[in-house]
């Protein structure tokens, strides 16, 4: 493999240690162009609706499409991200502090990250009923969550946000780079980087019998 660094990760440890990284993204380690290629290659390989493989992945590089990008995330993120978020009665609200403060410094650094990336699918579900929208984007998201734990397989990072994409949000960055807005959505910001230190653990999460039914609801 091209990649430096190879983590040895089964399967399931990649799939319950790769974390939303923000504050351990480092973002002085440069990020070769083929390395992210590798792991494209990887996440490629995922499902795709009637193996249309309509998929198209914006890297970005360029720190001035970088901090206009970020500005664009931070014009939506800022007034969420100081909304006061509702209780729970659980673990949950015991991590919500911590997912706040991690999510404000990623707000306020973006631009910092080496690389950012903006995977986009054919077509537009504006409008779409719930079946042609879970379709639609069925055919997207399993590529970028296998990208996601290539990275993490790799030594970096990443973060899914989607806040960009609010209001004129996504139109303002398809006229960044360049994307057809007609043709292709967005779906979602990520920053790419290699992580300071690479010991993610298991998330908190509440126990799978919260959450399963069985033949009926």
């Amino acid at each position: 493999m091209t990649a430096d660094l190879n983590l040895n990760l089964s399967a399931d440890e990649v799939l319950t240690t790769t974390r939303s990284v923000r504050k351990r993204l480092d973002f002085d380690k440069p990020v070769p162009r083929e390395v992210l290629l590798e792991c494209l290659d990887i996440a490629l390989q995922a499902p795709t609706g009637s193996n249309a493989q309509g998929w198209q992945f914006v890297f970005v590089e360029d720190p001035e499409k970088k901090k206009a990008l970020a500005d664009i995330y931070r014009a939506n993120a800022t007034p969420y991200l100081d909304l006061p978020k509702p209780e729970r009665g659980d673990i949950r609200d015991e991590q919500i502090d911590s997912v706040m403060n991690s999510a404000k410094y990623l707000n306020e650094n973006f631009e910092k990250a080496p690389v950012l990336l903006v995977p986009c699918l054919e077509g537009r579900p504006d409008g779409a009923p719930a079946g042609m929208s879970a379709s639609y984007w069925g055919s997207l998201l399993p590529a970028v969550w296998s990208f996601m734990l290539a990275l993490r397989s790799r030594g970096l990072g990443s973060a899914w946000t989607t806040l960009h994409l609010l209001g004129e949000g996504e139109k303002q960055a398809a006229d960044v780079l360049g994307i057809p807005f007609d043709q292709y959505a967005q779906a979602g910001l990520f920053p790419i980087a290699y992580t300071k230190g690479t010991d993610f653990k298991k998330a908190k999460r509440l126990p799978a019998e919260q959450f399963a039914h069985w033949d009926t609801w």
